[in-house]
């Protein structure tokens, strides 16, 4: 049985309490894959993040939803185009 790395990982971190959507997001970060994607829903605009992401080398996309939610693509900068 082989085991394949998804090109896109989903994570919900809605309802969480800071510091732990930050912390989820980044555990996330460490097992994507080079070409992955990492989308996060999460219930506020995670501005800290934005900082945290630019120094390591992921570029992002953030987009408010109807629903209240927030919907951050994250991705290494100059990989593959995100969408």
């Amino acid at each position: 049985m082989t085991s394949e790395v998804p090109n896109e990982v989903q994570i919900d971190v809605s309802g969480l309490e800071p510091p732990e959507p930050m912390v989820r997001v980044l555990e996330a970060l460490d097992l994507l894959a080079d070409d992955g994607r990492l989308r996060v829903l999460i219930d506020r605009q995670p501005v800290p993040l934005y900082q945290v992401l630019q120094r390591n080398g992921y570029s992002h996309l953030t987009t408010a939803r109807p629903d209240g939610l927030y919907e951050v693509l994250i991705w290494i900068t100059g990989s593959a185009s995100p969408v």
